[in-house]
Order: structure tokens, then sequence, then C-alpha cells
């Protein structure tokens, strides 16, 4: 049986590339692997020279001083409730507003969304301070407010859910008009549920995006006891910084969380990038 040719030049570039893709997976999680590894470590195994890969004996009175005499507990709680209500609050405003620049009709809706795609190109370090100024005006300064309320809608969440809007078929939405739903029973009971892997994928963004947010949280909190996770592990790095193992821990605690979400979700998360249009 004789082969086509070019057919093991295809074959041997199969084998190429996806050994490369597996070298660079296995680059990326060498580092990870890692930093759960020395947070496993005994104090100052870390320390030595050339590094150990393994720990001599497992360990995990690391993550107990985290929890008692550091008080990294409460830091947890604080970043789990800030991007919690973030991205249930987000999810909620921008698939509203993507919804009406895509489907309702009202006076000066392309301008408006010309104006706030116009804005993405202002830094956010711009915007900071005259936010700042405002929430403090508000009285939301070392508030949990003053975390939340700028991220309540954003700029990239309104666009992803307005352009995943417009695939939706204006008859299925004149057809439930029809029926008698108002708007707002027609967004909650026939948009929603069409838009759940976009709203997936901005879960996900959102979630990741407040949750490793450092400045922000720095700059609207002056309270100790309601720092996130980022600024409590920015403040252990400059006590701690010769315990390696100790930072470490607070490393790992602070990503798995985020990385065990994406890891489950990844799936919605892929559809909802991917996804151009509505299957009937």
């Amino acid at each position: 049986m004789s082969r086509r040719p070019g057919a093991g030049r295809k074959l041997g570039a199969a084998l190429a590339l996806n050994a490369a893709l597996v070298l660079a997976a296995a680059a990326t999680l060498v580092p990870l692997l890692w930093m759960v590894s020395v947070s496993l470590m005994p104090t100052g195994e870390a320390n030595v020279f050339p590094p150990a890969f393994l720990p001599s004996r497992v360990t995990f009175a690391h993550y107990r001083e985290l929890f008692t005499r550091l008080a990294l507990g409460r830091d947890f709680v604080n970043s789990t409730l800030i991007a919690g209500t973030v991205t249930v609050l987000s999810l909620l405003l921008n698939a509203m507003a993507g919804y009406a620049f895509a489907k309702l009709r009202f006076a000066g809706r392309e301008r408006l969304f010309g104006l706030l795609l116009a804005a993405l190109v202002i830094p956010t370090q711009v915007a900071m301070l005259p936010l700042f100024l405002l929430l403090r005006w508000l009285g939301l300064v070392n508030t949990y407010g003053g975390v939340v309320v700028p991220a309540m809608a954003s700029i990239f969440g309104i666009f992803l859910m307005r352009q995943f809007a417009l695939s939706l078929p204006d008859e299925l939405l004149d057809a439930a008009r029809i029926d008698g739903a108002s708007e707002l029973r027609l967004f909650w009971s026939v948009v929603l549920p069409l838009c759940r892997p976009v709203l997936l994928t901005l879960a996900i963004f959102t979630f990741l995006a407040t949750w490793n947010d450092f400045t922000w949280p720095l700059v609207v909190l002056t309270d100790g006891r309601m720092y996130t996770l980022p600024i409590a592990l920015a403040n252990l790095s400059g006590e701690h910084f010769q315990d390696i193992e100790l930072m470490m821990a607070g490393a790992v605690l602070t990503i798995a969380p985020v990385l065990l979400i994406f890891i489950a979700l990844q799936r919605y998360y892929i559809e909802g990038i991917l996804l151009g249009s509505v299957k009937e």
C-alpha cells in the first residue's frame, strides 16, 4: 500500500508541532509546580544551592501560619466577597447595556457607543485620580463599595455583550413581544439564556481581573482589615522576604482559586470566545 506524496512530511510536521506544544506547556507548569513544592518545604530548605525541587519532608506549617498568625484567611474572605460581588453585578449591568446598544433604538445610541469605545484608549492610571476624588465626595473611600462600584460595569464587558447580542435573531425577540412579554421579561427569560456562553466568558474575565487587582484596592482602602489577597501578599513579601517557603504558600493561596475556576470553566470560556452566532 503506497503512501501519498508529502504524507510523511505532514505527519512529521504535526508531530514536531505537538512536541513543541508539550514542551511549552511543561515550561509553563514547572514554575507553578516548584512554587507548590517550595510551599511544602521546611523553613530554610529553599535557600540552599542548588535549589531543591522536591521537599525533603512535606509540611503544612506555612499554611497554618498564614491563617493563624498572619490572618490571611480574612484577606481571602475579602477577596472572595469583592470578586464575587463585582462579577454578579458586572454580568447584570454589562448584559443590560450590551443588549440595549444592540437591540433597542434610542436617540444617540451610536454616538454614545462610539464615545464608550473611544474611552478604551484612556489608560486606567489616568482615570484613577478623578475617580478617587469622586468616591471621596460620595463617602466611599475605605469601604468595600469604593472597590465594587467602579468595577460594576466595564467598556469591554459592554462591547462583548453587544457584539454577541447583535447575533440574536430579531424574529425571536419580536415573537416574544407579540406574545405580550415586557422588555424586562424578554431580557430575563429569552436574552440571558441565549447569552449563557458569553456570560460565562465575561464572568471568568471579570472574576480573574478583580481577584488579581492590586492597584485600585490599595488606593481606595486604608484599613488593613479590609485588604485583599494581592495587597496582603505584597505586605507579606516585604515583611518576610527571607522566608521563601512562607511567601510561596501565600502565592499558592492567591493563585489556586482562580486557577481551579479557570480549569473548571475553560470549556465554556473557549465556547464563548469562538461562538459567533446563535445555533437554532
